[in-house]
């Protein structure tokens, strides 16, 4: 009989105790970082119930419609990986990657090109890898995905004509970016990036988002860490952007907003300071984590048209915080 009672309270110990905090982590990284149907991150808007999301998806399908005759659909193989994108040929030599953060397609990167027109820049949107029309599953935060971005930067030069190639990633994308820049197969005519609400590490990034909902940290944080390490090599504790900006040589241009709960304001500043490159620190006010534009779209776009001026002008850039 205490046998019997034995093996019912380990029963009881492994489905209360053992199994939330093993299928718990298992299923946020389903959810977070695997493209688990055909459907999920499509082209699409993200969150309808949003109403910044949508209204920057919808201003962005009108720009996309503004210029549609200067648009054409490009594709392109990473690897294995057929990726899929537009190209808006604005008759310059010069253009941009906009690489948009994790759930989004190419379609919510239309929402942030009009400074890169205003500044004679051609524009490039893409899906990114397991995200719209391109290939893949797993999410890995810009460790495999800069591959993804170098061959994008080559089409441009080699196929478009293109001397100088610009980077703006947002959040995920900033991450993409700056792998790509400090890569050691990262062609001389990438000129720099820029970058909105960049992460130092993805850890501190979920450690916020885990606290953010009220739930216990840990051990749930040390076990998304295994999973993505389990299945993309890449270990968000010791790499990240923290780690990769001491070895950027290229300008920079940060965008962070004070009220971003995920890449804090104050982390932003770690960033800076650890940078070696031309950089530039621009704080905004308002705005959730990515949706600095909403807010001030008008400063946002002149920010980074000021930036390139003097990036091309002068081929460098006066470091410096701004709005602190």
């Amino acid at each position: 009989m205490n046998i019997w009672i034995g093996i019912l309270i380990g029963i009881a110990v492994f489905f209360l105790v053992i199994a939330p905090l093993i299928i718990v982590p298992a299923v946020l990284y389903l959810i977070l970082l695997v493209r688990t149907r055909k459907g999920k991150w499509a082209r699409k808007c993200s969150v309808p119930k949003d109403k910044e999301i949508t209204e920057m998806y919808y201003t962005g399908l009108e720009w996309a419609e503004k210029y549609v005759r200067r648009r054409c659909p490009v594709d392109l193989y990473s690897g294995k990986y057929h990726l899929f994108g537009e190209y808006f040929d604005f008759n310059s030599d010069k253009a941009v990657i906009i690489i948009s953060g994790r759930t989004e397609s190419m379609l919510y990167s239309y929402y942030f090109a009009e400074a890169y027109r205003r500044a004679d820049y051609n524009v490039l949107v893409i899906d990114c890898r397991s995200h719209g029309k391109s290939d893949g599953v797993v999410n890995s935060l810009g460790y495999r995905e800069y591959q993804d971005v170098l061959c994008w930067c080559r089409m441009l030069h080699d196929e478009m004509n293109n001397q100088l190639v610009f980077l703006h990633g947002i959040c995920i994308g900033a991450s993409h970016a700056l792998f790509a820049l400090t890569s050691g197969d990262c062609p001389d005519y990438v000129q720099g990036m820029t970058s909105e609400g960049m992460f130092t590490r993805f850890y501190d990034m979920l450690y916020y988002r885990i606290k953010a909902f009220h739930q216990p940290v840990y051990p749930a944080l040390w076990e998304l860490r295994g999973y993505i390490r389990l299945f993309s090599g890449y270990d968000i504790k010791k790499d990240g952007p923290i780690f990769r900006i001491r070895n950027l040589r290229k300008p920079i241009l940060m965008l962070q907003s004070k009220e971003d709960i995920f890449s804090l304001p104050e982390k932003a500043k770690v960033l800076y300071e650890q940078c070696p490159a031309p950089k530039r620190l621009v704080y905004f006010e308002k705005g959730a984590h990515s949706h600095i534009k909403i807010h001030a779209s008008e400063k946002y776009d002149q920010v980074i048209v000021d930036f390139l001026g003097e990036l091309c002008h002068n081929k460098t850039v006066t470091d410096g915080i701004l709005g602190e």
